[in-house]
């Protein structure tokens, strides 16, 4: 990380190597002073980044003295291009080789990559498994020993397995005129193509694998779509003009050719073409060329109604049009990025910046440039952005996608349009842009030399420039971070010191960056970085042959001796790898001294972190910048003494500690140190860091920290004589008894207790604090500030300090006479003294004594930690002697004279209440206190008190007004203990509390009834008299007090109806018929208590009454009510008995099945009468509980025929008899069978003509209605009314 100041040009020529460090940007200074107060600003910024170099992890690509000159980062591949034409390619994060080939034979200008892949997710195991799958056969071997062979037909490789991300085609151009595609896990699919010109940029299609398309274009002016071609050939492009390209055209156009592909040159004329890049969608081409910038809509994912729009341009920018453009539009390169904005880091950056004022930048608004934007298409919120940094200006452009048209466009479709949304303009050559937040632009600067500080010098570019053939020493490149809203730098520049960067020109440096990786589940701490690649790493530390090559092993086992530790990552040194440069880089860590394979390992684990990762390329060196880790903030903070700061963070994020280095012993912190613990350490972030650190506890490490910088604060606060805050501090970071007890002292021996002692714990703390700590505070304010120790004796709980040694202090104060009653303090007489009186009382309940406690209070007169007193402790019965005392504790003598009830009433309640409850407990019994109470006449009130809250229930543990059972219970219990007092009650309730009176006189049945009549006699209480009369049975004087004395009609009725006594209402009308209002009242009120028809009868017929109609309508109303209700229920009752009827109706008149057994033979005559029960000779045995056969008649059991010759009589229980087998209706039980009735004539002569008419078809032997009524009259004499006889036997 660079931390120093860069001095530019200084006077006396001091040589940049002899400078610590490099400087974090350039600032023109008038003289040597200001120089040095903008270094000593400097020094105190925090980086915003942090670096390592990645060199040593790429000493394949340099090898054999070859030099980078194309580069990309995507996904989990860095592919490098070099000027010797190989293509290396790369797995991150572990920098292992997947694949070497060559490419060209001259330098490469660019790569690009399609599919592009995504960023690696956290916990994605992928990568790790990959490279152990890759070395499982042989770990050690190296993949890059035969890497630059100039032969296209390169050495036997491992293949690269077809996994997710492996799967991408690889297109690089180069000077030599071709375009290289390759595919990285199939080496025979490679199509080379030749433009016959230098070209400059290639950008392979997002479906590159299905539409076999990419875009290219170089010195020619001509942005070129070739789509086809044949893998493994060689091919000329058909834009050359050569007799075999125009051949291989023609061929083709007639199908005769090989698929050697169609190139079709989409825009020309406008000078050379220096960056094409696909947008990440794919639906857009943003190129750079001599006259400014180009987006065009490409031919993916359009619809059919948008398939005109496939190709065409969309938006243009103007180059600028200053001084030096002309002549380095195309010499520069245009840097070229699109936006993944869920991929940029937060705008918080996590760190405080610099003190002094960062670097401006030259910012340019518009004014004389000239943009020309196609502005189509509706303004939407889906757009994509890209950053475009060519020369000294930068571009940040939004592209919106198209859409329907509106207004008078609507129906037409829009092709979009482009917003530029900011132009700045600085002072460098951007060598890579890209955004770090969504407001801070990332830029990698090729600073201009002093001496010709112009954007279009000839010296930034490193190009000769009419006619000089030589090269100056260039500046080192640096990274600025530039905010797009104020348009200026947030931080001083990091200057990157990077090897043999005096002959480097712009187009050296190049810029990747991988985006932020998000984690999708939530976790409850930080995760490290070897955790959240998922167990690869495990792996490779529980297996090491199967690693990569062991490293890892080695790094967990023996980190001390593989990373080393410097005390500023300025001052270390590394072996330049050219004799041009013998420092190490600015801000980078070196891996100086350590095996190849070791120092490969160390940013493998720098590249795990989850943050934003950028690259910064040059021919000879790799650098890797990420944000620096919340432990690198501490770091920082702690090493600069902002330990406020420190530890505030510390507070808010512990696990900041973990990169931090214990002190190594017991005793007490001491200045911190600046050695860092290792590069691991140093790059890795909040969550990867937990992987380096050993099994400790990790909250015991970060309170220790904790512990030591607030201490350090504390210190620091003294030492600036900032007692009252470095008192408050110590509240806040103090946390150990040793520590408070040695802070008290400190403040102690400066005087300076009124500021600690606010602060000082007031819990116990573990090991305690010693007591004399708080004994030595309260002793100093008991002497000096009475009122501050009245407060801190409220406030400290007495578990803290010694309670016998503090009452000895106070004591001896009152004793000595220090403080008197009568002494005057503030303008109050005896302040001191009650202050001092009451902290005594205080100190005597903490230590048990209450009794004495309560003496001080009494002597302070403090009626309401008296009675608190008395009712925690149930002191009362000391005072049971002096009842009115106590009830007199908070009523001064002019109250008791003057007074209104209600407020002695709320004077007296807590002690009322408490003698309430002590009577319920039977400490002091209600004879205690009426005995004492009733001596004095002036007590009578205080009595009424009493008895109504024994009434009430109200006892000191209930509050007023509760309805809850446990003051219902209290209620019940007092008014049993009221009632041996009933009369002494009714006197007190009729001269303070009439409404109690008439519900104690209902309630109660203790009391003497004459005497409680006298009383209300006396005090002409009627309705209470009238209650007492009607309870002692004069009905007759109650009524007549209330038509007489209350005049109330409506009261004398109710009396009535609750009587319920007509003599009562003879009295009632006799008392009425001279007064007319209660007339009237009668008519309205007594409804149908009494016979209107009596009621009026009586009044006289020359009285005049008001509202007499009214009363008689109110009268009949009333009884036509009552009449239409009566109908009402009558006509229901009715209904109800018809609907009854009908049933029963309905019932009778339904017919009986009669089953008749096939097999029945109707027996012939002369037996049939033998046997038939109607004969008089039958004789049948008793009936007990039949069991009836269907179709059999259950009496005698002969079955039933189909020409029966006898009657049948069926009942709705289903029972069917014999007309014969019936009982006899005037028997009284039906258990024995029925015989023929002898002296029934008519019957038998009935039965016997009908024997007579079996012939017949008719059941009557007359159809005359006469007969029929005889018949009828003797069914109903032999049925009878009981119904059936085996009802009660048998339910059918």
């Amino acid at each position: 990380m660079a931390t120093g100041a860069e001095g530019t040009k200084q006077k006396d020529g001091m040589d940049d190597k002899l400078q610590n460090g490099a400087s974090h940007g350039r600032i023109e200074r008038e003289s040597e002073e200001e120089e040095e107060e903008d270094e000593e600003d400097e020094e105190d910024e925090e980086p915003r980044l942090k670096y390592a170099s990645l060199t040593r992890n790429l000493g394949s690509v340099y090898r054999n003295g070859d030099a980078t000159s194309a580069f990309l980062v995507a996904g989990d591949k860095m592919i490098i291009g070099t000027h010797n034409g190989n293509i290396h390619v790369l797995s991150l994060p572990s920098f292992q080789s997947l694949r070497i080939y060559h490419a060209h034979s001259a330098s490469i200008t660019a790569v690009s990559i399609s599919p592009f892949p995504p960023p690696v997710a956290p916990g994605k195991v992928d990568a790790v498994n990959r490279i152990t799958s890759e070395h499982k056969a042989s770990p050690a071997q190296s993949l890059t020993s035969t890497a630059t062979s100039p032969s296209l037909k390169s050495p036997r490789q491992i293949p690269v397995p077809a996994t997710p991300s492996n799967s991408i085609y690889i297109a690089t151009s180069s000077i030599d005129g071709n375009v290289c595609v390759a595919s990285l896990v199939d080496p025979k699919d490679v199509l080379l193509r030749n433009f016959g010109r230098p070209v400059q940029t290639v950008a392979l299609s997002s479906d590159y694998k299905n539409d076999r398309s990419y875009l290219s274009g170089g010195l020619a002016g001509n942005l070129i779509l070739t789509v086809g071609g044949r893998s493994g050939t060689s091919s000329t492009s058909n834009t050359t003009g050569g007799a075999a390209a125009s051949a291989s055209g023609w061929l083709g156009t007639i199908g005769l050719g090989s698929n050697t592909g169609k190139d079709t040159v989409l825009h020309s004329g406008e000078g050379a073409i220096s960056s094409i890049k696909w947008s990440l969608t794919g639906k857009y081409v943003i190129w750079v060329n001599e006259q400014g910038i180009k987006i065009m809509r490409s031919n993916l994912h359009l619809d059919a109604a948008e398939a005109d729009f496939s190709w065409k341009r969309i938006g243009h920018v103007d180059r600028p049009n200053r001084p030096g453009w002309e002549e380095m539009a195309g010499v520069w390169k245009g840097r070229i990025e699109w936006i993944d904005e869920a991929g940029l880091e937060s705008d918080d950056l996590g760190a405080p910046m610099a003190n002094g004022p960062p670097e401006k930048t030259i910012v340019e608004t518009g004014g004389d440039l000239d943009r020309q934007i196609n502005q189509t298409g509706p303004n939407e919120n889906r757009l994509e952005k890209v950053v475009v940094g060519w020369g000294g200006t930068i571009w940040v452009i939004d592209v919106y996608p198209g859409g329907s048209g509106t207004g008078k466009e609507v129906g037409e479709r829009r092709i979009g349009r482009v917003d530029v949304v900011t132009i700045l303009r600085t002072d460098c050559i951007v060598s890579g842009i890209s955004l770090y937040t969504p407001n801070l632009l990332l830029v990698l600067a090729y600073v201009i030399p002093e001496e010709t500080n112009d954007e279009g010098a000839q010296s930034a570019s490193g190009t000769p420039k009419k006619g000089f053939h030589r090269r100056q020493n260039a500046h080192q490149p640096e990274m600025r971070i530039i905010d797009i809203t104020t348009q200026e730098e947030v931080c001083v520049a990091d200057t990157l010191n990077v090897s043999r960067f005096e002959s480097l020109s712009a187009t050296d440096y190049h810029l990747g960056v991988l985006p932020l990786t998000r984690s999708t589940t939530k976790i409850a701490a930080p995760r490290g970085a070897l955790e959240a690649i998922g167990g690869g790493i495990w792996d490779a530390t529980m297996y090491p042959t199967r690693a990569i090559g062991g490293g890892i092993w080695d790094a967990t086992m023996y980190s001390t001796r593989l990373f080393i530790s410097a005390p500023s990552v300025r001052s270390a040194g590394s072996q330049s790898e050219t004799a041009s440069s013998s420092k190490a880089p600015s801000g980078i860590e070196s891996t100086n001294g350590l095996p190849n394979s070791q120092s490969r390992q160390v940013s493998h684990l720098a590249t795990l972190t989850q943050g934003m990762k950028i690259f910064i390329q040059s021919p000879y060196d790799c650098v890797l910048a990420t944000k620096p880790s919340i432990a690198d903030h501490l770091a920082w903070l702690d090493g600069h003494a902002f330990f406020e700061e420190a530890w505030n963070l510390l507070d808010r994020y512990p696990e900041a500690v973990r990169g931090i280095p214990d002190s190594g012993d017991g005793s007490s912190p001491s200045t911190p140190t600046k050695v860092q613990g290792s590069l691991v350490d140093f790059f890795a972030d909040d969550s990867s860091q937990s992987a380096t650190l050993s099994n400790k506890n990790f909250n015991s490490q970060a309170e220790k920290e904790k512990r030591r910088i607030g201490e350090e604060w504390v210190q620091q606060l003294v030492s600036a004589k900032d007692w009252s805050k470095a008192g408050r501090i110590c509240g806040q970071v103090l946390s150990t008894s040793s520590s408070w007890e040695h802070w008290v002292w400190v403040f102690a021996d400066a005087e300076k207790f009124e500021e600690v002692t606010p602060f000082i714990p007031t819990i116990q703390l573990q090991p305690p604090l010693p007591s004399v700590v708080y004994e030595i505070v309260l002793g100093h304010y008991a002497s000096v500030d009475r009122l501050r120790l009245s407060q801190l004796l409220d406030r400290w709980p007495p578990d803290l300090y010694d309670i016998g040694s503090i009452i000895a202090i106070i004591q001896a104060k009152l004793k000595n006479g220090d403080v008197r009653e009568d002494s005057i303090e503030g303008g109050e007489k005896g302040r001191d003294w009650r202050i001092l009186t009451e902290g005594l009382a205080k100190l005597y309940l903490a230590d048990g004594r209450p009794r004495e406690a309560l003496r001080c209070y009494i002597r302070l007169k403090d009626a309401d930690t008296a009675m608190s007193l008395l009712t925690e402790y149930h002191l009362v019965s000391a005072i049971s002697d002096d009842i009115s005392g106590l009830i007199l504790l908070r009523v001064s003598k002019e109250q008791q004279k003057s007074a209104p009830l209600s407020e002695l009433e709320e004077a007296t309640s807590e002690a009322i209440r408490l003698l309430v409850d002590e009577a319920h407990q039977g400490i002091v019994r209600p004879e205690t206190v009426i005995s004492q109470l009733e001596r004095r006449k002036d007590m009578r009130p205080y009595l009424f008190f009493y008895f109504r809250a024994l009434w009430n229930g109200d006892t000191s543990t209930s509050p007023i007004n509760d309805a809850n059972s446990t003051t219902h219970l209290a209620a019940t219990e007092g008014k049993s203990l009221v009632s041996d007092f009933a009369d002494t009650a009714v006197s007190l309730f009729a001269t303070y509390d009439r409404s109690l009176l008439l519900i104690f006189l209902k309630s109660s049945q203790s009391y003497n009834l004459a005497t409680a009549s006298q009383i209300c006699e006396r005090a002409n209480y009627i309705p209470e008299l009238v209650y007492l009369l009607s309870k002692e049975g004069r009905l007759a004087r109650a009524l007549s007090l209330i038509i007489e004395q209350l005049g109330d009609v409506s009261q004398a009725i109710a009396f009535a109806k609750s009587q319920n006594d007509p003599e009562l209402w003879d009295d009632l009308l006799e008392y009425s018929m001279n007064k007319p209002h209660f007339i009237r009242g009668l008519l309205e009120e007594v409804g149908t208590a009494i016979d209107p028809i009596k009621l009026v009868r009586r009044i006289p017929a020359t009285l005049e009454i008001q509202g007499l109609k009214q009363g008689l309508s109110r009268m009949i109303k009333e009884y036509e009510i009552q009449a239409s209700i009566s109908e009402g229920v009558a006509r229901v009752l009715r209904g109800e008995v018809a609907i009854a009827m009908a049933t029963r109706s309905a019932g009778q008149n339904r017919g009986v099945r009669v089953d008749v057994p096939k097999q029945a033979q109707r027996p012939a005559s002369s037996d049939a009468n033998q046997h038939h029960p109607s004969s008089p000779q039958a004789v049948h045995p008793p009936l007990k509980t039949p069991k009836i056969k269907p179709g059999h008649c259950p009496i005698c059991g002969l079955p039933f025929s189909e020409a029966e010759p006898n009657p049948l009589i069926a009942f709705p229980c289903t029972h069917i008899f014999h007309l014969a087998c019936l009982p006899n209706p005037s028997s009284s039980s039906p258990s024995n069978l029925p015989t023929s009735d002898p002296q029934n004539p008519s019957f038998s002569s009935y039965n016997n003509n009908n024997n007579n008419n079996t012939n017949d078809n008719s059941n009557y032997p007359d159809r005359s209605v006469g007969a029929k009524v005889t018949h009828v009259r003797l069914l109903r004499e032999r049925v009878g009314v009981g119904g059936c006889p085996l009802a009660e036997l048998h339910v059918g």
